[in-house]
């Protein structure tokens, strides 16, 4: 299975900044030690045209060029530097990236009636706060739209879905999908959580604070039960955030390490069921204790690792 990362991922950023940036290293290093099986590829970075699937010229250009104004910057959360560029362009690209290998796959494959399992992951990504003309929420352009519409310029009837369950709703994913119906945006996010003006999802399921494991489980089965019967998808971007475990600083959910480990068997069962390639990227995830989060993280992939050969 390949996983993508780069050293551009970790932005330098000022001293006593809230956005845990050490993680990404800190997850690549684990993934390298802990799974057979992965091979580690450095993205490439997403195209002005990429980019263009899903942002206006003018906010491209204001990224490109360090034309973002101060209230630009405060929204996203990072300073403006080459360095925020190369990291944005890059974490686009891998999620791309993802995309090109598995249709390298399933052309290797497709003499066969259905398509072997396949998966690919994003080591960052998960950027569903930038919208089309802006980004928010330490977001600055869509991995996930981008990626997907660079998926139907290859497979035009393609029907994708997002399975968006980082605790913050996917706003910026379901506004610039808004009215695209060859793409179904499912968001699990906490009610009371950022942002604090949702958009509208296909499907949105708001989560009150203090959900655990077992109300958590349970409407993740009703929604994807739901999808299922009114979405008939091909290929699907999963946004596997760990901000909704109890330990995440800027979560408000309380699911535990166990209630993590069923969310992702629960989408990797019905993706296996659907017959669904993915590609997972990490989002959201705010721990103190960093050490947790890449642990739970790189157990996710390694979940993704056995669907993906199954």
């Amino acid at each position: 299975m390949h996983a993508f990362y780069t050293d551009e991922f970790v932005l330098p950023l000022p001293e006593g900044h809230r956005f845990p940036m050490q993680k990404y290293r800190m997850l690549r290093d684990k993934v390298s030690q802990n799974l057979n099986g992965i091979n580690l590829l450095k993205p490439n970075p997403a195209t002005r045209d990429q980019l263009l699937l899903a942002h206006s010229p003018v906010y491209i250009d204001q990224v490109f060029r360090g034309k973002l104004s101060p209230a630009q910057q405060k929204e996203i959360g990072f300073p403006w530097s080459v360095e925020m560029v190369e990291r944005s362009i890059r974490s686009v690209g891998a999620t791309v990236d993802g995309v090109f290998s598995l249709i390298e796959v399933e052309s290797k494959h497709q003499s066969h009636h259905k398509p072997h399992h396949k998966a690919a992951v994003n080591l960052a990504g998960g950027t569903h706060h930038a919208m089309q003309h802006t980004g928010s929420g330490f977001c600055v352009f869509n991995d996930t739209v981008v990626a997907a519409r660079v998926l139907q310029q290859l497979k035009p009837q393609a029907k994708v879905l997002v399975i968006d369950l980082d605790v913050h709703q996917g706003d910026g994913t379901a506004a610039i999908t808004q009215g695209d119906h060859s793409i179904f945006t499912l968001s699990l996010h906490g009610h009371h959580n950022y942002p604090f003006v949702k958009q509208n999802s296909d499907l949105d399921v708001a989560l009150p604070d203090g959900t655990g494991d077992e109300d958590y489980l349970l409407q993740l089965e009703n929604a994807l039960s739901r999808t299922e019967q009114c979405f008939p998808a091909d290929f699907v971007f999963y946004l596997a955030g760990m901000d909704v475990h109890q330990n995440d600083r800027l979560g408000r959910l309380c699911l535990t390490d166990s209630g993590i480990e069923e969310r992702d068997n629960m989408v990797f069962s019905w993706l296996s069921k659907m017959h669904l390639p993915v590609v997972m990227s990490m989002a959201g995830g705010y721990f103190k204790d960093l050490d947790h989060l890449t642990d739970l993280q790189c157990a996710s992939i390694g979940r993704l690792l056995r669907f993906s050969v199954s």
